[in-house]
């Protein structure tokens, strides 16, 4: 093992001491029973570590190319981290996805649950909830006194969530948590008694925010220029030019709905809309299902097939990554993500999906593509043999490291993938690929328009607002009118977007870095290119920022 190697061991087992939820959630076995430190001092802590771990390894030489590229992805993710913390970022920001309260919630979707020492944990984190949630009241407190605060909207929104969360009649989360398991005596009695103590910590905490932080938080919502330009480059692990992107946005968005215009015509006769096309397709009962859980079982054998036709086709799978769970949430905010496995792929890589409250209803032909994005190739595929590859990768390449950019920007293409190797023939599907691809093309728009608070481009060829200046009331307005996603998930898409600036546009964006690292790479290697090739060797880097990877890639 290199010195790299070594170092970046030592702050894995560093970085798990102090954050046990962070390692319950890559995979980390040990750690399930504790619960992070949410106060300054806590955050403290870690932010020493990245400074150390950082000082440390500048002064390492690379000894070969694996070496290099680990060093430049540790730099450069580690160095971001650092960047946000100094910032404010990490310890103020509050959002409908992302916070500390979502951690402390989110971690028990992943914890295991069967056995009396799984149920341990569980009533132990449950049991520490609220201490866990009084040390972060005091981290946002502190946070809030040096002027570093979130938007107020964001905020209320979030104690709207956990208003869910504790609502007997609607999530009603831990109480719901604690009666699924099974436990006895004294153990029984504690895990009751942790559900109740977590239901009313986070029901306090929806107060906390509407009464004493609320009101001292930002009237925008816009990042403005300063907190987007770091936001956007850690997502993607790149720097791009804002404006030209912004401009770009607008003409692929545009190319798009061409091409659902064209399949639109496939769909419901020559010079349909899309709109009809969409009413078509979800009149038809062979294109539907009723019920979640139904659902649910859908897109298990979709992922499973997929991953039994491309194995051994289009790419080597290896038995551990053949596994993936398709996996419903206890909770109905709408969003759709993944989580990958454990260390040692006991917990298998699981795609879970929150079903906004009321929706019965689902539309096989718009999830197709979802499949795809959050199974294989998609991120099943990326993050599992990323974890596979311990020969070549370190154990903080192989599980600390993820960059948006990098990893939602493959999960895209992977989408765009699945046309290309001819798994979209049917027009239905290729719409609702077609449409997904259109929803992240509207996200670089939207984004970058909505928190740079940019002049609408007079000539946009959508005729849309021109010359105004972009604000949130306008960005709904343009999502309602370019996506035709359910509005109650498109309602939290938009909240999302206004809460975590550069987060969303970094799926097309990254898709677009992707793409032209390929097209780099065909050029360079002319008739020696091979597609099965390049998707093997670019995922055996790891996830890394999207710059250390078009750098990796030329050395290849």
């Amino acid at each position: 093992m290199g010195r790299i190697d070594d170092l970046a061991d030592r702050y894995v087992t560093e970085w798990a001491e102090l954050s046990p939820l962070g390692a319950t959630y890559v995979g980390i076995a040990g750690h399930d029973g504790k619960t992070d430190d949410l106060s300054p001092d806590g955050f403290d802590a870690q932010t020493e570590l990245a400074r150390r771990t950082l000082n440390d390894l500048d002064l390492i030489d690379p000894e070969h190319e694996s070496e290099a590229v680990a060093k430049d992805a540790m730099m450069e993710r580690v160095g971001l981290e650092l960047a946000r913390d100094e910032a404010g970022v990490s310890r103020s920001e509050i959002s409908v996805i992302s916070s500390g309260l979502h951690v402390l919630r989110g971690v028990f979707d992943v914890m295991p649950t069967e056995g009396e020492e799984a149920v341990a944990n569980i009533s132990a984190r449950l049991n520490d909830l609220p201490h866990a949630l009084e040390q972060y009241r005091r981290t946002l407190l502190e946070e809030a006194e040096a002027g570093r605060i979130s938007a107020r909207a964001q905020m209320l929104a979030v104690a709207e969530q956990c208003d869910a969360w504790t609502d007997p009649d609607r999530d009603d989360f831990y109480r719901g948590l604690a009666g699924r398991l099974e436990a006895n005596g004294a153990l029984a009695a504690e895990l009751v008694r942790g559900a109740e103590a977590a239901t009313a910590a986070t029901a306090d905490f929806a107060e906390f925010l509407r009464r004493d932080l609320a009101p001292r938080g930002r009237d925008k919502e816009a990042a403005g220029l300063e907190r987007y330009e770091l936001a956007s480059q850690y997502f993607l692990g790149a720097k791009v030019d804002l404006q030209e992107t912004y401009e770009w946005g607008f003409a692929e968005l545009f190319r798009l709905e061409q091409e659902m215009r064209a399949t639109s015509a496939v769909i419901a006769g020559s010079g349909a809309s899309i709109d009809e096309a969409v009413a078509k397709l979800d009149a038809d009962p062979a294109r539907n299902i009723a019920g979640k859980e139904a659902f649910r079982d859908w897109m298990q054998a979709l992922a499973d097939k997929a991953i039994t036709e491309l194995n051994g086709t289009h790419f080597d799978i290896e038995p551990p990554a053949r596994t993936i769970e398709c996996c419903l949430t206890p909770t109905s905010d709408g969003s759709i993500y993944y989580t990958g496995p454990s260390e040692d792929f006991s917990r298998p890589g699981r795609m879970w999906w929150a079903v906004p409250e009321g929706v019965t209803e689902f539309s096989t032909w718009r999830e197709v593509t979802t499949v795809y994005h959050e199974g294989v190739p998609g991120h099943h595929l990326q993050i599992s043999q990323t974890l596979l590859r311990a020969d070549t990768l370190n154990r903080w390449q192989r599980l600390l490291c993820w960059c948006s950019g990098h990893g939602e920007g493959w999960a895209l293409y992977a989408e765009r993938l699945m046309e290309e190797l001819g798994y979209l023939a049917d027009p239905g599907e290729r719409l609702g690929m077609l449409d997904g691809q259109a929803l992240r093309a509207t996200r670089v728009i939207v984004d970058i328009g909505m928190h740079l608070e940019l002049e609408i481009p007079r000539d946009n060829p959508f005729g849309f607002h021109p010359g105004e200046r972009w604000t949130p009331e306008l960005g709904w307005e343009f999502l309602r009118a370019h996506t035709r996603m359910e509005e109650k998930t498109l309602r939290f898409e938009w909240k999302r977007y206004l809460g975590w600036p550069g987060q969303a546009p970094s799926y097309k964006i990254g898709e677009r870095i992707w793409l032209q690292a390929r097209e780099e790479t065909r050029r360079r290697k002319g008739a020696d290119f091979d597609l099965k090739t390049f998707h093997r060797d670019a995922l055996n880097l790891g996830s890394l920022g999207l710059d250390p990877l078009r750098k990796a890639l030329a050395r290849i």
